[in-house]
């Protein structure tokens, strides 16, 4: 069964990437075609990047950089669940990207984004990097804005088309992430 992990992409005390990373979790367990568990960051307990030698190498040093890489591993695709912060990604988030290299490759990755923009900036550099490590980022991704999807923020009520929208980002995820088994063999 294919395994997909909703990864929650801010730490911040009183964030709302968590509730957003429940709503889509409730969502994708419904599914058939892949198993979805979230993993948030907060409790990966990865410091700022700290490793002597670059993660393209493989040899990891950090006892927290090895269960890191353990956990990316253990996954065929992800769904990053993201904020935006002054128009780019946590640095929380960045950084988890940046502390393990082969684990990523060869998977796929779609994006849910929430802020005065659902995430856009912050997701497309997120793309960037994700391309940097082989991930293979699908085209459709949620944006959840602030006015529309959290009308008395931090709630957060999602407008009803969004479900529609996050079906449309897991098909996708889970075609590519299935498909790129086969490049991982």
């Amino acid at each position: 069964m294919t395994k997909i992990a909703i990864i929650v992409g801010s730490t911040r005390p009183g964030r709302i990437g968590r509730s957003v990373a429940d709503w889509v979790h409730g969502i994708a367990a419904k599914r058939a075609d892949a198993d979805y568990d979230i993993v948030d960051l907060a409790d990966q307990d990865l410091p700022l990047y700290d490793e002597q030698i670059p993660a393209a190498v493989g040899q990891y040093a950090g006892e927290h950089t090895k269960r890191w890489a353990e956990v990316v591993a253990r996954y065929d695709g992800y769904l990053v669940v993201t904020p935006e912060y002054n128009h780019a990604p946590p640095a929380a988030l960045k950084n988890a990207f940046d502390f393990v290299h082969a684990e990523w490759a060869n998977k796929a990755v779609g994006f849910v984004g929430y802020g005065a923009v659902g995430a856009a900036r912050a997701v497309e550099q997120l793309r960037l990097v994700a391309t940097e490590l082989s991930v293979a980022p699908v085209a459709a991704q949620v944006t959840l804005l602030i006015p529309g999807d959290f009308p008395s923020y931090p709630e957060f009520t999602p407008q009803e088309f969004r479900e529609a929208e996050l079906e449309r980002v897991l098909t996708q995820l889970e075609t590519w992430s299935k498909a790129l088994a086969a490049v991982r063999a």
